[in-house]
């Protein structure tokens, strides 16, 4: 399918400039961003796609080796009830 669009003069800049640091022509680039712009959108049944949950798992993911390693006793039931300021000398909760 083909469609003529209009764009803002900022707009284009963008398009070219984002063409220009992938390497691919402008058209690319647009066609690229439709078809993300369009599958980020949820689906009315309810359902999504492989590839749509895919995506999903990558967005979630995207930044996460920026994230600190913890260590596995810090998702313990204990780690998340303890007060670090009574020292554990306080009168369980009941």
């Amino acid at each position: 399918m083909t469609i003529e669009l209009k764009l803002k003069s900022e707009t284009e800049a963008l398009l070219i400039a984002e063409a220009r640091a992938k390497g691919v022509p402008p058209e690319t680039v647009a066609e690229q961003l439709l078809e993300q712009a369009l599958t980020a959108s949820p689906r009315p049944q309810g359902q999504m796609s492989v590839e749509e949950f895919h995506q999903m798992l990558r967005g979630m993911a995207q930044g996460s080796e920026k994230l600190p390693v913890l260590p596995t006793e810090s998702f313990t039931r204990e780690s998340f009830y303890e007060d670090p300021l009574d020292d554990g000398d306080a009168a369980p909760c009941r």
